[in-house]
């Protein structure tokens, strides 16, 4: 087989590999999975394959069978349906009252995005399952930072296999001539003898136990860690626009942090510092912001706290919400009276408060937010945040990476011992004009002097065991 040919095999058989892992496909899965999150996981199964409060969305594509009507379909289902389109009005007959949100600010681009990612879950080629358990306390992860698969390390055994291989036959080549050379009848080994042989098995066994052991130990040493853990909350809450555009401190909300071991979770009355006056959201309109209004018992409307509200039923809970919604949409369509659009964005907006507020063991919308803890230290393992915030003056973003940024918040660091106790050997401490330090009198002096160019927290007992584990 000459160049030519080889080169034309290599791309027949790799070519169809790439097409069918979507690298020539237009859009981003990465970008989709943000769309899909933000705005299609309140009424869609997230594992693309089970009935929601919206159908399941796997094999879309295929069962419209016209990319154009589709992208229409998720810009404005309402107008797709206006028109006649016999696929709009299948599904509406299907689905209704509830209505699919418009999204007519989409673009091509990202729609084809949000469908590769759909299709990437819906077949099992992108992340894992969507839907399955996380570690920390059951809740769906919407993010999977799974590592590349090491095909170097692949390639690299594939080589020292082949290595070892040649080795051996030249081995027993050599004692082939060497039995020769003595006058000896000797017995040219065949493949399965030398793989049978007892060097190769103890050289396997030798190798299992070595792989065995390494993988034990590293799965050990990572048992626990939630690096990258991402998990849905029951209101889309976005740091990026509190924290990033808004500035708001961190410690505005997390009060605890430089005052007690917890940075604390914001209870809703810290919400309503503000949201008292800010009813609509930049991005949801009133869809996140009602979910607070209920589970404290505020009413938008009247500026004040439902009296009584710890027993007020359901359907009075819902009579006060939907009509905060409605008069809203009404408000913002300019109508004068509701109408079906209005009927139907209240109910689904009350469908999703009763989602995120309500689970088996909390029957009742009244109550606190369960928000899902995303850091979970050993309970083996002291942290307290006011050391580190108050007296070190560590910064949030040290241990919790660029929060400002976050649409939703993810454990950025691997919290692990190794992960402590480098940045305690790494840390300079803030010895100037802290109090806290000022009985380190030797260290002040050899500052003072330049005999010392500074002070890690190792030096002052930052590795000692009983520091973290008391």
């Amino acid at each position: 087989m000459n160049f030519k040919s080889l080169i034309i095999r290599l791309f027949t058989f790799i070519l169809p590999l790439l097409f069918a892992s979507n690298i020539f496909a237009a859009g981003d899965i990465k970008v989709g999975e943000t769309i899909f999150k933000g705005n299609c996981a309140q009424c869609h199964n997230k594992n693309m394959k089970d009935n929601l409060t919206g159908p399941a969305l796997g094999g879309a594509q295929g069962r419209w069978a016209d990319d154009k009507a589709l992208y229409s379909w998720i810009r404005n289902s309402q107008a797709m349906i206006a028109s006649g389109h016999p696929r709009a009005i299948e599904l509406w007959a299907k689905w209704k009252p509830t209505a699919m949100s418009a999204y007519p600010n989409l673009k091509d681009d990202e729609i084809a995005s949000l469908l590769m990612y759909i299709e990437g879950v819906y077949s099992g080629t992108y992340g894992a399952p969507a839907g399955a358990a996380a570690a920390a306390g059951g809740a769906k992860t919407t993010k999977t930072d799974d590592a590349d698969f090491p095909w170097w390390t692949v390639g690299l055994l594939s080589v020292l296999a082949l290595l070892a291989f040649a080795l051996m036959q030249v081995v027993n080549n050599l004692n082939y001539i060497a039995e020769e050379k003595e006058g000896r009848t000797p017995e040219r080994k065949s493949f399965a003898n030398i793989m049978t042989s007892k060097g190769v098995i103890s050289f396997v066994v030798f190798a299992l136990v070595v792989l065995g052991g390494y993988t034990t130990v590293n799965n050990a040493v990572s048992l626990g860690r939630s690096q990258g853990y991402q998990p849905d909350q029951p209101i889309k809450f976005s740091h990026a626009t509190h924290s990033g555009l808004h500035k708001i401190e961190c410690q505005y909300c997390h009060d605890g942090a430089r005052r007690s071991k917890q940075s604390v979770i914001p209870a809703a009355n810290t919400c309503m510092n503000c949201h008292a006056a800010i009813k609509k959201g930049s991005k949801y309109g009133t869809e996140e912001l009602t979910k607070i209004y209920a589970s404290i018992g505020w009413d938008p409307t009247t500026n004040k706290y439902i009296e009584d509200y710890d027993n007020k039923s359901e359907a009075e809970i819902e009579t006060v919400f939907k009509k905060w919604i409605t008069d809203n949409y009404v408000a913002d369509k300019k109508l004068a009276a509701p109408d079906k659009g209005a009927e139907m964005t209240a109910q689904n907006q009350w469908n999703g408060i009763k989602t995120s507020l309500t689970n088996p063991t909390k029957p009742k919308i009244q109550g606190a937010i369960e928000w899902v803890r995303i850091h979970n230290l050993p309970d083996h393992a002291y942290f307290n945040h006011a050391q580190h915030v108050a007296v070190g003056q560590v910064s949030c973003q040290k241990c919790h990476g660029e929060v400002q940024t976050m649409e939703v918040v993810k454990q950025y660091s691997p919290l692990s011992m190794g992960w402590c106790i480098n940045c305690h050997r790494e840390t300079e401490v803030k010895f100037q004009d802290n109090d806290y330090y000022k009985n380190y009198e030797a260290y002040h002096k050899e500052l003072k002097e330049g005999t010392r160019s500074k002070v890690t927290v190792e030096e002052i007992g930052g590795l000692e065991c009983q520091k973290c584990h008391y």
